[in-house]
């Protein structure tokens, strides 16, 4: 019998899941009879070397000798699935099959594709074809790839922040020991310490620098604005949003990072303009169509809230805190039956699923739960949660603040770090 292997094997657009007899393109499943999953998986595990009749009979048909007809026309039926990336398969006369994997280059082209999805499905098929290619060779691309990752499914709130924040060291020490510290890697660094740190001041120095190095490299501008926007610097943040706008006005994130200085910043009429904007260039982004929403319920049109919420948990359904912000809004217009099972259903996905306490505490006060609200601002704190870095402008929180709970807890929130970046 073949080993079934222990993770999926993502190779171009597919990932084959053996142990769940299945083969994905782009996240879909597709159709394929069990034989010519077989014939792909022994084809897979044995990438770069050739497989002979022999072989192929005892691995993919158990042992039952089938003719070479069957074996060819079963492969031919493997390649057609394959469609474009079919020629992966050759066949050598008195050798056999090979199936040769893509090289480091096109992992790392395939990994960026699954990133751009900006899902949790993405990320990780993405680190899966990051780590392929950092096996292959010493790219740094492999592990700043990687190493980002981490980073964004620890700051989206996708997976436990303490754990993703350390793979994201781990990743990001081995490629600036390939590469020296570049302003990229400079900058990931920055964001590191800011959201998982909270060391703003050196985070700001590194951002600084970076901007020295590559004065209009956007992504350095869009993380000084999370950076001055969570430390209530918002005229600085807002004059970084206008920034990137000179440099760059399609920039993908652009009327995203509007909404939320504006936001911060209590200007609801120009939050929700520029949440318009967000969703008329960008209608797929999940935080842009969220922060619509947020937008939406703060200027008391509740419906249509509610509305971009589900929409939003739609196109990413692996951000928990999405159906968080729609159970608050629930809440807020006096629909506690809803939110109340929201809650309950966030608080049983959290048995087997991470989800972000940050956003319950929120959803507990929007409730009347106040004791429990502070007991989730507690977990936050404990589990490091990313959302924290907003804790200190985050309008949402307000009617917390008066609580001499909040005090204590910000201050542990911001204080107690235990995490390093001995890079």
């Amino acid at each position: 019998m073949v080993r079934v292997p222990v993770e999926p094997i993502p190779f171009g657009p597919f990932c084959l899941d053996a142990a769940n007899s299945r083969l994905l393109r782009d996240g879909m499943e597709i159709e394929v009879r069990p034989q010519a999953l077989h014939v792909l998986q022994v084809l897979v595990q044995n990438s770069g070397r050739h497989v002979s009749y022999d072989q192929m009979i005892q691995d993919a048909w158990n042992g039952n000798l089938v003719s070479k007809h069957t074996v060819a026309v079963t492969v031919g039926e493997v390649k057609k699935i394959l469609g474009e990336f079919g020629p992966l398969i050759s066949y050598r006369p008195r050798m056999g099959y090979c199936f040769e994997t893509p090289n480091a280059d096109d992992l790392v082209r395939q990994g960026w594709h699954c990133w751009n999805r900006g899902t949790r499905e993405g990320f990780e098929k993405a680190l899966c074809y990051f780590r392929r290619a950092s096996q292959e060779s010493n790219d740094p691309r492999a592990f700043e790839g990687a190493s980002l990752c981490y980073m964004m499914m620890g700051t989206c709130g996708m997976r436990p922040a303490r754990e993703m924040y350390q793979g994201f060291l781990e990743a990001h020490r081995r490629a600036v020991a390939l590469s020296g510290l570049t302003p990229d890697l400079r900058a990931d660094r920055a964001q590191g310490l800011h959201i998982f740190e909270h060391k703003t001041a050196e985070a700001e120095a590194d951002l600084l620098q970076a901007l020295r190095e590559k004065p209009k490299w956007v992504p350095v501008h869009m993380r000084m604005i999370m950076l001055y926007a969570g430390t209530r610097r918002l005229d600085e943040a807002l004059e970084q949003v206008e920034a990137v706008r000179a440099i760059d006005p399609l920039w993908v994130q652009l009327p995203a990072s509007e909404v939320f200085v504006r936001f911060f910043r209590r200007e609801l009429p120009e939050a929700l303009a520029a949440a318009r904007e967000a969703l008329e260039l960008h209608p797929y982004l999940p935080l842009g169509r969220a922060l619509y929403a947020q937008a939406l319920e703060s200027s008391g049109d509740t419906e249509e809230a509610l509305r971009q919420y589900r929409m939003a948990t739609v196109l990413c359904p692996d951000i928990a805190w999405l159906r968080a912000l729609e159970g608050i809004c629930l809440a807020n217009s006096g629909r506690r039956a809803e939110a109340s099972a929201i809650l309950q259903q966030l608080e049983e996905l959290r048995k087997t699923e991470y989800v972000d306490a940050y956003f319950q505490a929120i959803l507990q006060h929007a409730l009347g739960r106040k004791d429990e609200a502070f007991l989730e601002l507690e977990r936050a704190v404990d589990e490091n949660s990313a959302a924290l870095f907003v804790l200190d402008v985050d309008p949402r929180v307000d009617p917390l603040r008066a609580d001499p709970r909040f005090g204590r807890i910000r201050d542990r929130a911001f204080n107690a770090s235990s995490l390093s970046t001995s890079a």
